[in-house]
């Protein structure tokens, strides 16, 4: 039974796709419905600007956060809405831990082999580290 559903949003065409996957199913299964995105810290944390981007991330990533919720109460769905701040695995896979979710909704970007190769790709990590089951929307 799914009772808790994590969509992890970052604004791309996948995740809004992903959305409204999410939506769908917390509709179908009555189940509360949390989203969380992520502001990435810069890599390079000694950078004299890093303060002044992350911010921006943040603010950025909560006006995201703020039209999602805008979206979901237009339809009728109440949701939990959650800022993170660091690598995007690291904190889905968190988020989604201490949530108890039953079911972890994202999106598929679709990067080439040489980009998941030198980033590493989110999804994949995620797939491989989650303690629920996943759904990857493309």
């Amino acid at each position: 039974m799914i009772r808790k559903i994590l969509l992890a949003f970052d604004g791309s065409e996948p995740s809004r796709k992903a959305l409204s996957f999410a939506m769908d199913l917390a509709r179908n299964h009555n189940a509360e419905l949390a989203v969380l995105t992520v502001a990435e810290v810069p890599q390079l944390p000694e950078d004299v600007e890093t303060t002044a981007i992350l911010e921006q991330s943040q603010a950025a990533h909560q006006k995201l956060l703020e039209s999602v919720g805008d979206e979901l109460r237009s339809s009728g769905l109440q949701a939990s809405l959650h800022l993170a701040v660091g690598h995007p695995a690291h904190q889905i896979l968190g988020e989604a831990s201490r949530l108890g979710v039953d079911v972890l909704v994202l999106g598929h970007r679709g990067r080439g082999l040489l980009d998941r190769w030198r980033l590493g790709s989110v999804t994949h990590r995620v797939i491989s580290y989650a303690e629920c089951a996943v759904t990857v929307v493309r």
